[in-house]
C-alpha cells in the first residue's frame, strides 16, 4: 500500500478500532499515511490493536453522545468508518436491550455527530449479512431488511436510520454508504462464539473442538478482502458522491462453506487438531441455517473481487497465532501480512 494515495494526510475516525476488524483497519490506514483517531472501549488483551496499535486511541462508549460530539469537534474527521458495535449473535439473545442501545442508538449518535459537525466528506457504516430477512437464496442489496435475532435486527434498524439521515440531512454534504459483510476471518480475532477463535482456543489447550451447527452455511472471507472493500468505497464516494449506497461484501460461491468445512480447513492447518459436533439442544437460540451474499453490485461498481480464499484466511490466522505464541513483534508481523496482500494491487 503506497503512502501517496488518497488517504495520505486525511483525518480518519474509526469507531470500534479495538475490535477485530477495527484493529486491522487502523493498521491499514496507518500504512496508507492517514491521520487516524480511534474511538472505542478499551482493547482486550491479545487483540490486534492491543498487540499492534496503529493510531491514537480515545476510550469511550458509542452511547456517550456528549463524549463523541466533543471528539468530532476536536478532531474534525474528513472520513469516518463506523465499526463500534455489540457484534455477537448469542450475546444479542442474552442482552437484547443493551444490544439495541449500542448498535441502534450508538449509530444514531454517530450520524448526529456527522450531521452537526459538517466536516465529514465520506462516511461508511458497517452492518452485517444478517440484516436481511432469512432466505436460502443469495441476498442482493434490494432484499428486505428484517434481521431475525436481536443482533441482526438492531443492525437492520441501523440501516434504516442511516438511510433517513442520508435523505434528510447529509445529501450534498456527506457521502454515506452501508457495507454488509459476511464472516471475516484472519489473525487476531479473539471474540467468543466465533468459529475460528473457538478453534484456536481449543487447539491451544489440546482439546477437541466443539462445533456448533456444523451444517450451517456462511459466507466466509479473508478480513483483508473485507477491509480493502471498505477503503475503496469510502474513497470512491468521496470523489463521486453518486456512488454512495448499500453494498454487500461477500466471497464467491467457493467461500460459502459449512461450519464443519471451515473446521476441516483449520484442522488441516493446525497439526493434531480435531473437531466434533456440539450436541444439539432444544433450547439453543435460533441461528439461520444458511447465509449467502450476492456481491455483484460491488464488482460492477468498483471491480472488487476477493483476492484470498477462506483457506488462505485460516492459514493466515494460524500463522498469526504461531507468531504471537513465539513472542514475535506483532506490529511488524501484521505489516508484513498487509504488505504481501497489497502488493497485488494498490487500491488507495
Amino acid at each position: 500500500m503506497r503512502r501517496g494515495g488518497w488517504y495520505r494526510g486525511k483525518r480518519v475516525l474509526v469507531t470500534g478500532h479495538t475490535g477485530f476488524k477495527g484493529g486491522w483497519l487502523v493498521r491499514m490506514l496507518a500504512l496508507a499515511g492517514a491521520r487516524v483517531c480511534g474511538y472505542a472501549l478499551p482493547a482486550e488483551p491479545g487483540s490486534v490493536f492491543a498487540l499492534c496499535g496503529g493510531c491514537r486511541g480515545e476510550e469511550g462508549d458509542i452511547r456517550d453522545f456528549a463524549r463523541l460530539r466533543s471528539l468530532f469537534a476536536e478532531f474534525r474527521p474528513e472520513c469516518v468508518f463506523h465499526l463500534a458495535a455489540q457484534p455477537i449473535v448469542l450475546e444479542g439473545y442474552r442482552a437484547p436491550r443493551e444490544t439495541y442501545e449500542i448498535n441502534g442508538m450508538g449509530t444514531v449518535n454517530l450520524l448526529e455527530c456527522i450531521r452537526l459537525s459538517g466536516c465529514v466528506r465520506s462516511a461508511l457504516l458497517v452492518t452485517t449479512d444478517k440484516v436481511y430477512a432469512e432466505s436460502a437464496a443469495p441476498h442482493a442489496e434490494d432484499a428486505p431488511l428484517d434481521g431475525y435475532d436481536p443482533y441482526a435486527n438492531s443492525k437492520s434498524w441501523c440501516e434504516l436510520a442511516a438511510a433517513c439521515y442520508a435523505r434528510c440531512y447529509l445529501r450534498g454534504r456527506t457521502a454515506l454508504s452501508v457495507m454488509r459483510a459476511g464472516n471475516a476471518l484472519g489473525g487476531g480475532d479473539i471474540a467468543p462464539g466465533r468459529i475460528l477463535p473457538d478453534c484456536i482456543r481449543a487447539a491451544r489447550k489440546g482439546e477437541t473442538i466443539a462445533v456448533r451447527s456444523p451444517d450451517s452455511v456462511r459466507p466466509y472471507q479473508h478480513v483483508f478482502d473485507v477491509l480493502a472493500a471498505y477503503l475503496a468505497v469510502a474513497r470512491a464516494q468521496a470523489e463521486e458522491p453518486s456512488l454512495a449506497g448499500a453494498y454487500n461484501v461477500g466471497p464467491d460461491a467457493s467461500g460459502c462453506l459449512t461450519t464443519g468445512q471451515l473446521a476441516d480447513l483449520f484442522c488441516a492447518a493446525w497439526e493434531g487438531a480435531s473437531w466434533k459436533a456440539e450436541p444439539s439442544a432444544d433450547a439453543r437460540p435460533h441461528e439461520s441455517p444458511a447465509l449467502r451474499l450476492d456481491g455483484g453490485k460491488l464488482r460492477r461498481a468498483f471491480g472488487i473481487s476477493p483476492r484470498r480464499t477462506a483457506e488462505d484466511a485460516v492459514r493466515d490466522a494460524v500463522a498469526w497465532e504461531r507468531a504471537r505464541a513465539a513472542g514475535e513483534g506483532m506490529a511488524r508481523f501484521a505489516d508484513a501480512q498487509l504488505t504481501r496482500y497489497f502488493s497485488e494491487g494498490d487500491m488507495f
